[in-house]
């Protein structure tokens, strides 16, 4: 075990990844339209970087940007002028039981940024109504509309709310009087979109063997290594699809190998994966049993055939230093 910093972090590929006009198009066609191509990717447009070329929208584009995973504004022209849509992404690893309220709050910053930036055009009462002043918006003014897609790349089921009204105690009789927010949920796990990309193809059907733990690690690994090797499944998914299912791939591994089998670093980390998991149930089991921590070094040693040093490298990551540290990520996350 090296100490060696990684360069890529998985949540940086998997961004990255989406970045992409024809994959992000693609995706958020089979979500919202079951597989048409009504998005184009030349009609998008990125929003979360301080270069995007929106200068209609450039004022509120860094703050919607902020805090979401992935945004792209999709400008079309029509006969009537130019159609504006905000498209934004966010990847959950784990269930977020508020997450139907958390993206509305994403959704509603949007619209409130956009009305303040919007209302600080009307300074005076000059051409404006009595009900336009006071409302500080014109009767024919319109906000740009906005769409989010949660992708949860758990290995769980989902069974947190999909709604509001999820997450509510509401009688039947009340429904219909309270206004529900549904958000766009996809489950990387197990999912039937109707994808072209023939990457997003690759990385959705990749997740869905990494993430589908019924079987032995041992064969989910076998299973991702043959399909990415049988479809000659291109880098840059396969890194994704690590990243996403948190595989712990090695990125410093691959550039230093450069041009060398993808997948045969993928097996080497996927390894190293499993073995890992195995020193934390170690390292946690005898700490809960009071056993002491030369005990717990000589027990990693021999059930994964390791030296003195790695098993002290695994002992300080996994250690009870480090165990609030990782109850505050899964809580984050």
């Amino acid at each position: 075990m090296g100490k060696e910093k990684q360069a890529l972090k998985p949540d940086i590929i998997v961004k990255n990844y989406w970045r992409n006009k024809e994959q992000f198009a693609d995706f958020f066609n089979a979500v919202l339209f079951d597989g048409k191509q009504v998005i184009k990717p030349k009609e998008l447009e990125d929003l979360d970087t301080e270069e995007s070329s929106v200068l209609e929208h450039k004022e509120y584009a860094e703050s919607i940007g902020a805090s979401r995973d992935t945004v792209k504004i999709r400008k079309k022209s029509t006969v009537y002028g130019v159609e504006f849509v905000i498209l934004g992404m966010e990847g959950q690893e784990h269930i977020h039981y508020a997450m139907p309220m958390r993206v509305m709050g994403y959704d509603y910053a949007a619209y409130q940024k956009q009305y303040v930036d919007n209302a600080a055009k009307y300074k005076t009462a000059k051409s404006l109504t009595e009900e336009e002043y006071l409302s500080k918006m014109k009767k024919d003014d319109r906000l740009v509309p906005v769409i989010t897609v949660v992708v949860y790349y758990g290995e769980k089921p989902w069974d947190g709310a999909v709604s509001l009204h999820g997450m509510l105690h509401i009688s039947e009789e009340m429904k219909p009087f309270v206004n529900d927010y549904r958000m766009h949920l996809v489950e990387a796990r197990k999912n039937d979109l109707k994808l072209h990309n023939i990457n997003n193809r690759d990385l959705f059907n990749l997740l869905g063997i990494l993430l589908d733990r019924n079987g032995k690690l041992q064969e989910t690994r076998d299973r991702a290594i043959n399909y990415a090797r049988e479809h000659r499944v291109e880098k840059t998914v396969i890194m994704t699809a690590a990243g996403a299912a948190n595989c712990k791939i090695d990125y410093n591994k691959i550039a230093r190998k450069g041009g060398a089998d993808m997948c045969t670093v993928f097996e080497e980390t996927r390894r190293e994966g499993i073995a890992e998991g195995e020193a934390k149930g170690i390292i946690e089991t005898g700490y809960e049993f009071g056993i002491s921590e030369e005990e717990i070094l000589a027990r990693l040693q021999k059930k994964l055939n390791i030296s003195l040093a790695e098993a002290q490298e695994y002992v300080k990551k996994f250690g009870r230093k480090n165990k609030s540290e990782d109850s505050d990520a899964e809580e984050n996350g």
